[in-house]
């Protein structure tokens, strides 16, 4: 392993092609600086490193932002004209007028370049490890490299080709920069198995990948025209599913929310998470991101609230009511899961702090919870916590209600504190110091779901039918969720507008709906506040502090079209 030393300062010109502010700080392994550590705790030092990043990118404000806010289903104004400006970048992503010094998209691209440069670390420092984990850790770190250049090319229409780390980087785009990202997980298929979790890339994870790399093959080849499908490129969506649906080693849960628990990891319909178990400091801020800065989901800290952040758009909410003859609430357990009795019961407002859970799914009206006055929860007589109606005491308006309403835009009225249908999909961790800065759920990316519905969508658009009719599919999904009284009805027929909103039932807040959208023909429509039509609007602006930062050499980097 001697002369093993990576070259960081290259690899950031090479690769990254990161903000001049952005260091890398890892300090990268090699005999010389590793003496007394075995091979395999050499090897593990130079793979973790290459996941380390994905928490960072799936940060509320990052991932999330540009894949949710940019669509129909998440809107965030700014609140009460004091919260969430942020010089009105969340209103620009919104309605599709980014800028290329959007710090969200800078933020992103920085995380994700970083992760690349992370891989090729590893790649290069592991090729001459003795140890028998080498193999399997250079394949995971060249499917992260893989994986993290697919999310390049959904977001800015470029991916990063790089073996030497002394070497510049080839920028790829379109039909080359999807074969690239194609070839290297079908090479590293064989290499992997499914022993590791979802935390880390398996061989499930590469053929769920593969998968959606399949199904939107004729978007990246044609980013801003009609996307096109062809009958062999579904076939290969359909193959890959087949194989992950046919080796049993993943099910459909029953509870629906069971899935954004703390105790997900152990979920089995999980294919690939970033894992955020506290062992490993997790801090994601999922479930704190959209509820109200009045509710408070742990008793014991008086501290962790929300933040009063995205809604849901009133359109989104209405697919679901148009969907159902009856209250969504009461048609489909992926919609609303109530925890808190005292929405249905009024006279259950004393609860044990240890039973106490805050309702998850779309929450909607008049909010109850634990009430805090002068830094302190108020009590029951019994000891048990006193829950009530709540109102915006934080904001210093104890009069007004934590009431959401499906109302929510860019307006005065429209952006108040409590407008807009609120998510709280991921628990509120009861395990981590705070729950709201260190969410110890992980982050789903890839579940079985998904391989489901990709395998009908793949059939419907073929016009095919394999192992199972579209139709077959997608109801396996719907009807899966038992744990709950209600279980969704089965579909009668399918067509590519009803799979659009099942899709859209299924993975609300799961950063795929961008995606998904510009896929089925949607994201140049109109919705609350937006209005663009423009289709070079599907790629965002590569930061100018990017492309600044290559200027060196003409043409490297080029910003894309319209920005």
């Amino acid at each position: 392993m001697s002369k093993r030393i990576i070259n960081l300062l290259l690899l950031v010109v090479g690769i990254t092609i990161l903000d001049s502010c952005t260091k890398l700080t890892e300090k990268v392994l090699d005999e010389t600086s590793a003496a007394g550590l075995s091979e395999k705790q050499i090897a593990d030092g130079f793979i973790a490193p290459t996941y380390a990043k994905l928490e960072d990118i799936f940060l509320h404000t990052n991932y999330f932002s540009l894949q949710e806010i940019s669509t129909d289903e998440a809107i965030l104004p700014y609140r009460g004209g004091t919260d969430w400006g942020d010089n009105g970048i969340y209103m620009q992503l919104h309605k599709h007028e980014n800028v290329s010094s959007d710090a969200n998209v800078r933020n992103t691209w920085n995380n994700i370049l970083q992760g690349i440069s992370r891989g090729v670390t590893a790649v290069n420092g592991l090729k001459g490890s003795k140890d028998p984990s080498a193999v399997k850790y250079i394949a995971e770190a060249r499917g992260m490299i893989a994986y993290y250049n697919l999310l390049t090319l959904d977001l800015w229409g470029v991916a990063f080709k790089k073996d030497d780390p002394l070497v510049n980087s080839t920028i790829l785009i379109g039909k080359d920069a999807i074969d690239y990202i194609k070839a290297e997980l079908q090479a590293i298929e064989p290499v992997l198995d499914n022993t590791t979790g979802p935390g880390r890339i398996t061989q499930a994870a590469v053929q769920g990948l593969l998968a959606r790399v399949y199904l939107n093959y004729g978007v990246y080849t044609n980013i801003y025209g009609p996307a096109t499908f062809a009958a062999a490129d579904m076939a290969k969506v359909i193959e890959y599913c087949d194989k992950i649906i046919n080796s049993g080693a993943f099910t459909l849960s029953a509870n629906y929310f069971a899935m954004f628990d703390d105790a997900n990891h152990t979920n089995k319909e999980l294919i690939f998470a970033v894992d955020q178990r506290a062992d490993l400091a997790g801090h994601n801020r999922m479930a704190y991101f959209s509820i109200s800065g009045d509710q408070f989901p742990l008793p014991a800290y008086t501290g962790a609230n929300g933040t009063d952040g995205p809604g849901i758009t009133p359109d989104f909410y209405r697919s679901w009511v148009n969907a159902y003859p009856v209250d969504p609430a009461k048609a489909d357990p992926r919609f609303y899961k109530e925890n808190l009795s005292i929405y249905s019961n009024p006279g259950d407002s004393c609860v044990d702090a240890a039973a106490f859970n805050i309702n998850r799914g779309i929450l909607r009206g008049q909010q109850y919870g634990l009430i805090r006055k002068n830094g302190v929860f108020l009590k029951c007589a019994s000891g048990k916590m006193l829950v009530g109606k709540l109102f915006y005491d934080t904001r210093s308006k104890p009069t007004k209600p934590v009431e959401f309403t499906e109302a929510c835009d860019f307006t005065t009225a429209g952006s108040d504190y409590n407008t807009g249908y609120r998510v709280e999909k991921y628990e509120f961790s009861k395990t981590s110091v705070s729950g709201r800065n260190f969410g110890e759920h992980d982050i789903v990316i890839l579940r079985l779901a998904d391989i489901y519905l990709m395998r009908a969508e793949a059939n419907l658009r073929a016009s095919t039918t394999t192992s199972a009719t579209p139709l077959a599919d997608v109801n396996k999904v719907r009807t899966a969720r038992t744990a709950s009284s209600i279980v969704a009805t089965p579909l009668t027929s399918l067509t590519l507008d009803n799979l659009f909103r099942e899709r859209g039932f299924e993975f609300y807040w799961e950063c795929l709906r961008r995606t998904d959208m510009i896929r089925f023909g949607k994201y140049e429509g109109t919705w609350t506040e937006k209005s663009s039509t423009d289709v070079k609007k599907r790629l965002f602006p590569i930061p100018q502090t990017a492309i600044d930062a290559t200027s060196i050499e003409t043409g490297y980097l080029v910003q894309n079209q319209g920005y």
